[in-house]
């Protein structure tokens, strides 16, 4: 991977791999889209990717639980509200 993913330190961070995309919050990752896992090498360099990335979240989580700072739980993100364009 190009660059080290580093889950829930920021709301910038996206990893595109094909249709597939992971985007970083402080709160959670967002994974959503496709991704085809060819029987090839090119779909054993997006598998890899794809656990390194999976790899990481995993391992703040776990370094999370073990200092006893994992909630149970967290709040679902709030709706996005509209709001009329005031330059309009």
């Amino acid at each position: 991977m190009a660059q080290e993913f580093r889950p829930y330190e920021n709301e910038a961070d996206v990893i595109r791999m094909s249709d597939l995309n992971v985007e970083n919050r402080l709160d959670r990752i967002s994974v959503f889209g496709s991704v085809d896992l060819t029987r090839d090498k090119a779909g054993l360099k997006l598998a890899t990717a794809l656990k390194e990335v999976l790899d990481a979240v995993v391992h703040r989580l776990q370094q999370e639980e073990n200092d006893n700072n994992l909630p149970e739980t967290i709040s679902p993100p709030k709706a996005t509200q509209f709001v009329k364009n005031p330059l309009a």
